[in-house]
């Protein structure tokens, strides 16, 4: 390696050690030059936050059908009833330990999206999971996810902006893995402050010493905005939960304006586990539907102190459903169709789509009418303003679900 260069890394990294938030693109570097010298504002940029529900998520004891005579035949020992869940209409009802998301659905600032699916739903784990990152069902040898592709279309490199991001603990889900830019993965701001990244050569013609001291700007700066929200927001209520801690870092990042488009994040730790209750669901499926939503109800309400709720959706989405029938070990089985939901500030609200049927069924899981691709040519199209065809491949048309 050229010993100038190793010298200039060397010295950066000692210099800005209080961290530099910069994003290397896979097939040329970001210029640190460029990232101090032309960063617009970006205050009004709409942001997406996905949240990823491991395991496959029981829709039907989410939303529940109590109203339906074939959910209570189906479920003698998981069913909710209707006394203490939250009702939505004279047919379904909130899981009873869902006041959050009841809260948001009532302030129309919550959407659920029913029978979401596609044809021929794999219903192993590897195989859904790769479907929903992909948005390529058919397609296994595809080497992107719809995350990493729209994070390719967002990214400037003349601004060296980071379009997308993931915030968790979990090995990043290939959702994000992108062909031009490269995603990061950070567990909380605060762990932004203490990364160093390398930076290249000064472009030609353009001092090195000029370079470094921009490049220190631009890095100060964003290390300001970080531990200026960090401190803004430190008195936000949020529940004692990870997956909120991760939302507050997503709050405190959206605060700090740094160009991020979109936000990833998981609950049920990525790998098989979480959602998946083939057996003793009751407890577990209870404890997780609590966490997502009131870890999702306080990152919105957050939002909502400075209005930049109306600058961010968030949708959850999970490899598959359940089945309709309990399996005889107090648990679910591997479904098809499931509820999307989305939350922002900018949402007409309430339901879309009708409930799927709970007797004419796909293998006892539930038959889809929405095509999931619909939803995230909602949030290319509609939100993010791409061309959702570049990003999926084909034509969705996007649902009815945003305010002009």
């Amino acid at each position: 390696m050229n010993t100038l260069i190793q010298t200039r890394r060397s010295f950066i990294k000692t210099t800005l050690k209080a961290g530099a938030f910069v994003s290397f693109a896979a097939n040329a570097p970001v210029s640190l030059l460029r990232a101090a010298t032309t960063a617009p504002q970006r205050i009004g940029d709409t942001v997406l936050v996905v949240l990823q529900l491991s395991g496959g998520n029981d829709g039907l004891n989410t939303v529940i059908p109590y109203a339906d005579d074939a959910y209570h035949r189906g479920r003698p020992t998981l069913r909710q009833m209707a006394r203490g869940a939250h009702k939505l209409d004279s047919h379904l009802a909130f899981h009873p330990r869902m006041e959050g998301f009841y809260r948001l659905y009532r302030d129309g600032l919550l959407t659920i999206v029913q029978g979401v699916g596609y044809p021929d739903a794999d219903r192993n784990h590897p195989g859904g999971m790769h479907n929903w990152h992909t948005a390529a069902p058919r397609a296994p040898k595809t080497q992107t996810g719809w995350l990493g592709r729209a994070a390719d279309r967002l990214w400037k490199p003349a601004e060296a902006n980071v379009p997308a991001m993931f915030v968790g603990a979990i090995p990043q889900p290939f959702a994000a893995n992108a062909e031009q830019v490269i995603v990061p993965s950070v567990r909380s701001p605060r762990e932004l402050l203490s990364q160093s990244f390398s930076p290249v050569p000064a472009e030609p013609g353009v001092s090195w010493l000029n370079s470094l001291r921009r490049a220190t700007a631009v890095v100060q700066a964003n290390n300001r905005r970080i531990e200026s929200v960090m401190a803004a927001s430190s008195s936000a209520d949020y529940p004692k939960f990870q997956l909120a801690e991760e939302l507050r870092a997503i709050a405190q990042l959206i605060r700090a304006d740094l160009g991020v488009r979109i936000f990833f994040t998981e609950l049920g730790g990525g790998n098989i586990g979480g959602f998946d209750n083939h057996a003793g669901q009751l407890g577990n499926h209870c404890s997780l539907v609590h966490q997502l939503s009131e870890s999702v109800a306080a990152f919105i309400r957050d939002l909502q102190r400075d209005k930049l709720h109306e600058r961010v959706l968030l949708m959850t989405y999970s490899e598959f459903g359940r089945t309709v029938r309990e399996n005889g070990r107090r648990g679910t089985d591997h479904g098809a169709a499931q509820p999307v939901f989305l939350a922002g500030g900018r949402l007409k609200g309430g339901l879309c789509g009708a409930h799927p049927s709970l007797t004419d069924v796909d293998k006892d899981g539930l038959k889809f009418h929405t095509d999931f691709r619909r939803v995230y040519a909602t949030a290319l199209d509609r939100w993010l303003g791409l061309d959702s065809r570049s990003v999926l491949s084909a034509s969705f048309e996007p649902l009815d679900v945003l305010k002009a």
